[in-house]
């Protein structure tokens, strides 16, 4: 009896083989089988045979309804394939007996290594199939602990969406300005929205097809993409990403922004715009002009960090656009600008200012470009002190972008005259209305545009 219950049935001792005393129907003797190996009521006979002194094993058992024969040279062979086709022919599955025996023992041992994962093994096949066409001639196993070494890390399934929630929650935890906020929130979510997926499959081509798809100027484009560059450094931070490679953002290229040809006023076209202004309109128009603080930062700064004895604007970390604590100079006829004020509460006592002064060079016929303010002030700055890191220390900005867009734009006779513009008599009593809804503006009582 077999290990499984199954009987192994001889008609010979061991080592002997003995015929049946079965009688044909002509006298003559037919040999029985020299043994049968039995599965329940399945039994299936091995014959002997010798042939030039070589003994044969035949095993003789019908599959489909048909009459199948296999010859062994081995008899231990012979007798675990007619245990096999015993089984199956017991349990109904007659029709896998087709495989050969190594077949069946590399079946066996494939069946029994994948029983601890659970995986079946058509599953098994089908992957390792899929990840030999994508390696090539490479090694599975060493692309495998590569990539067990970049993202072993790696937290799974965790898509776009949620990390954009994380990041906008940790930033606004951490006091960014409302200002940044709302520009990661707008461009962020927007970009949730077109990739609802895992981070780990978004792809460069993908982010940069997205931007180019988007009908925003060159600026804004750049603008969405440094956002999108910060938000997959956080994902990486977070183990979301590896931290030992770069990032699908990272090979996506700024454009080239046909604004970089940066434009300025002229000291006359300055003179005109602050002689015309009203008192509401100096403090943005004067500091801006003559210490190039940035319209967002201007909107964050109180009075009291202004400093006329001192001569200095201190902007706190928070409230400067590259979150590091900034002290800007103040020029001698930015204090006389700035003196006879009401310095009280915020620099930028309303949200409209901007779009006023904007309306007051209208008016005037002058054109304003966009950021013309600051443009002017790091231009006639540089052109005084002619050292790059020192006016990217007061702008908050880097020396090399001082160097690549504002060198040479003008000289230093011109930059004398930008510092060198006063109130002009009769400063403080000027009037500025501007309505939005007819488009009516006046001048010190007088129409001057519609």
């Amino acid at each position: 009896m077999s290990r499984g219950g199954d009987k192994v049935v001889t008609n010979a001792a061991p080592g002997v083989a003995k015929r049946s005393k079965a009688r044909r129907s002509g006298g003559s003797k037919k040999q029985g089988p020299f043994l049968k190996v039995k599965s329940g009521s399945a039994a299936v006979p091995v014959y002997r045979t010798e042939t030039h002194g070589r003994l044969r094993y035949t095993l003789s058992f019908y599959r489909e309804g048909r009459r199948e024969r296999k010859v062994f040279a081995d008899l231990e062979d012979a007798k675990r394939e007619a245990l096999f086709v015993a089984q199956r022919i017991q349990s109904g599955m007659q029709h896998v007996t087709d495989l050969k025996p190594h077949e069946r023992d590399s079946y066996k041992a494939a069946k029994t290594m994948l029983e601890k994962s659970g995986i079946p093994l058509v599953a098994a096949v089908e992957d390792y199939l899929r990840a030999r066409e994508l390696a090539g001639t490479e090694s599975l196993a060493a692309m495998a602990a590569e990539h067990g070494r970049h993202f072993k890390k790696v937290l799974r399934q965790v898509t776009i969406p949620v990390v954009v929630a994380e990041m906008l929650l940790q930033r606004e935890q951490d006091g960014a300005s409302k200002v940044y906020l709302g520009q990661l929130r707008t461009t962020l979510n927007r970009f949730a929205a077109k990739f609802p997926g895992e981070i780990l499959e978004a792809t460069s081509q993908e982010i940069d097809a997205w931007l180019r798809s988007l009908d925003v100027a060159a600026g804004t484009r750049n603008s969405m993409l440094r956002c999108i560059k910060v938000f997959f450094s956080f994902a990486r931070e977070r183990n979301y990403l590896p931290e030992d490679r770069g990032t699908a953002a990272d090979t996506v290229k700024l454009v080239k922004n046909v604004s970089d040809n940066y434009s300025i006023f002229s000291p006359k076209q300055m003179a005109a715009i602050l002689h015309a202004a009203p008192p509401r309109m100096i403090p943005i128009l004067a500091i801006e002009a003559f210490t190039g603080i940035r319209v967002a930062e201007l909107s964050r700064l109180d009075w009291s960090a202004v400093d006329l004895d001192r001569r200095i604007i201190e902007l706190r970390a928070d409230q400067a656009k590259t979150t590091s604590r900034r002290v800007v100079p103040i020029p001698d006829n930015l204090v006389v600008w700035l003196a006879p004020l009401e310095r009280q509460g915020k620099v930028v006592a309303a949200k409209n200012l901007y779009v006023d002064m904007t309306a007051l060079a209208r008016a005037l016929k002058i054109e304003w470009p966009r950021n013309v303010l600051r443009h002017s002030f790091i231009s006639y700055r540089i052109a005084i002190v002619k050292s790059a890191d020192q006016v990217a220390l007061e702008a908050g900005n880097s020396p090399s972008m001082i160097f690549k867009h504002y060198r040479e734009l003008t000289t230093e006779q011109e930059a004398e005259k930008w510092f060198g513009i006063l109130p002009k008599e009769g400063q403080w009593e000027n009037t500025f209305t501007c309505d939005k809804r007819t488009g009516r503006m006046t001048l010190n009582g007088q129409v001057i545009a519609k």
